[in-house]
């Protein structure tokens, strides 16, 4: 096969250019794999961030160990919650502590009084001693105030009468509505 050297040039020239083509794929295959490899690190990074629960909602610090639960200084601390809500229940005449809008805002000082002093303490709450303590409140304070119970009397027959056979009067009347619609809109169609 005889080749001109004007064709060994042009096909060098290809060569040479398909060569430069195939670097520069190489070369953005490269970029594009390092790029994909540094997403990959990223969304690792994330995924074991976030499954260690600091989102943006908390904080970055960590909750120091759990000290056992205190319940000597946590009944003496709920005594001191105790006192403060009797003196404040003082104030309030005995005819009113069975209605709530009256004393509310203390009860609510009393309760959060309670919750705050087990935290303090490293209880949780409520547990049974600040229940205990808060059911005795309740039987110093409101033992007296007993709810009136609303004795349920089944209404006269006429008006049980007309509360069941209206709804299902209703219902039939919706039925017979729709089935009309439907064959109305098949006679049309």
């Amino acid at each position: 096969m005889c080749v001109f050297p004007e064709q060994q040039q042009q096909q060098q020239l290809r060569f040479s250019s398909k060569v430069r083509v195939d670097r520069h794929s190489v070369m953005d295959h490269t970029h594009e794999s390092a790029v994909l490899r540094k997403l990959f690190v990223v969304g690792i990074l994330v995924n074991v961030w976030m499954m260690r629960g600091l989102s943006a909602a908390e904080s970055f610090t960590t909750e120091p160990p759990k000290k056992p639960c205190n319940e000597s200084r946590l009944q003496w601390e709920v005594d001191v919650c105790g006192e403060g809500f009797k003196r404040d229940m003082a104030h309030i005449d005995p005819q009113y502590r069975c209605n709530l809008t009256h004393f509310i805002s203390e009860y609510h000082l009393f309760t959060l009084c309670t919750e705050t002093k087990a935290r303090l303490v490293h209880c949780y709450w409520p547990n049974p001693l600040v229940e205990a303590y808060i059911i005795n409140i309740h039987k110093h304070f409101f033992s007296n105030c007993s709810s009136n119970l609303v004795d349920w009397v089944d209404p006269p027959e006429n008006t049980l009468t007309a509360l069941i056979l209206v709804p299902v009067f209703l219902t039939m009347a919706m039925i017979a509505l729709v089935v009309w619609c439907s064959k109305r809109s098949d006679n049309l169609a």
